[in-house]
């Protein structure tokens, strides 16, 4: 059976996450909503990246088999379909193994800052009204890329198998009055991001030095980091294949 990528954003304000879960509303029950209503039959979509409740996303991607002809411009039907805060950006054809969470090489977050209230930025940036040392902080991302064991970062009650990330980017930048931390790896742990970015604050702010951040990242012990930072500020902004989409 023919298998399709399907590329989409989202404004999680609204939703309990990407993935399906009991007795809550997530991006994923929306989207099979509106495929079922458009393909008139039920179709089981699987997540490239899980966000947590709250996240938003610039890129994100489903794939789905269907044995139907699926067509770019049926984007139009499936967007008239979904809710004002969920886009579909466009539809992919791929090989029947293909797997849009496996096959994906890298993963892109960005976490938005903001020092000066600003209601236009109150719903996807984090009001955090301190200065922090952005030296500091730079040295702090360029510690990150150091390690690739951030079990510190992991969020309790996770099933995963391994704490082990890849670590491809790390850095600060200022943009568009904000402060921006982006960080890139091969995979994410549940809350790792937020964690990350919590603790990094506290060593801007001069509560952490760069060592006692080094001995937090080799102590595995989660309890030590702070995940405090707020999802609404948090983004996936982009998933990475080898392989080229070849749009439907």
């Amino acid at each position: 059976m023919p298998r399709y990528f399907l590329e989409v954003a989202y404004k999680g304000t609204a939703y309990s996450g990407f993935q399906v879960q009991q007795n809550a509303n997530t991006v994923q029950a929306e989207t099979e909503k509106a495929l079922a209503v458009l393909y008139r039959q039920k179709i089981n979509l699987t997540g490239a990246s899980r966000t947590d409740a709250g996240v938003h996303a610039l890129q994100n991607f489903f794939h789905f088999d269907l044995d139907l002809p699926v067509e770019k411009k049926q984007l139009y039907n499936l967007n008239a379909l979904l809710p004002y805060d969920i886009a579909a950006l466009n539809i992919y054809k791929a090989g029947p193994q293909s797997h849009c969470r496996f096959d994906a090489v890298s993963r892109e977050y960005r976490y938005y800052i903001y020092q000066e209230k600003n209601p236009f930025l109150s719903d996807r940036a984090y009001y955090f009204p301190y200065q922090p040392d952005f030296d500091a902080l730079q040295k702090a991302a360029a510690i990150v890329m150091e390690y690739n064991d951030f079990t510190s970062f992991s969020k309790r009650n996770t099933q995963v198998k391994t704490f082990l990330c890849n670590i491809l980017r790390s850095e600060w930048k200022k943009e568009n009055g904000c402060l921006v931390y982006t960080v890139a790896a091969n995979r994410f742990l549940r809350g790792m991001v937020r964690g990350l970015t919590g603790t990094m604050l506290k060593v801007g702010r001069g509560l952490v030095t760069a060592a006692e951040f080094r001995n937090i990242i080799q102590s595995d012990d989660c309890t030590k980091a702070d995940f405090s930072a707020p999802a609404h500020a948090l983004f996936l902004t982009a998933i990475i294949y080898k392989d080229h989409l070849s749009p439907a």
